[in-house]
């Protein structure tokens, strides 16, 4: 499944693609995501659950994603990346979908393009 956006890499992580081709800036992004160390990642998904959890818990009537995101996330990944992670935990209904695609293998990665597989 090709992806340009949060709310269809959330799909594609909740529905367990086998591969998922994704474009544009979100590639960046996730390359970030899957690139940061264990303990750091511990930190930062402690942030990007509460941020998760006040989006969910009101209906999607909280502050915007990039209005919650913790200090934790923002200085691990970058205020783009956490509010990336923060928009592809509630497209995919919570933040094990940011612990499955951490569990992807990259593929390939070029020209702006990256194809991950499950391992």
């Amino acid at each position: 499944m090709a992806v340009s956006n949060e709310k269809d890499l959330g799909e594609a992580l909740r529905n367990g693609d086998d591969t998922i081709e994704i474009e544009g800036d979100l590639a960046r992004k996730v390359v970030r995501i899957k690139a940061t160390g264990k303990a750091a990642w511990a930190i930062a998904l402690g942030a990007i659950a509460v941020a998760v959890i006040l989006a969910l818990g009101t209906g999607g009537t909280a502050a915007p994603a990039s209005a919650v995101v913790g200090v934790g996330a923002v200085s691990i990944l970058g205020l783009s990346t956490a509010t990336s992670a923060v928009a592809i935990a509630i497209a995919a209904g919570g933040v094990g979908a940011l612990n499955s695609l951490r569990r992807y293998k990259i593929a390939s990665n070029t020209r702006g393009k990256l194809v991950l597989s499950r391992k």
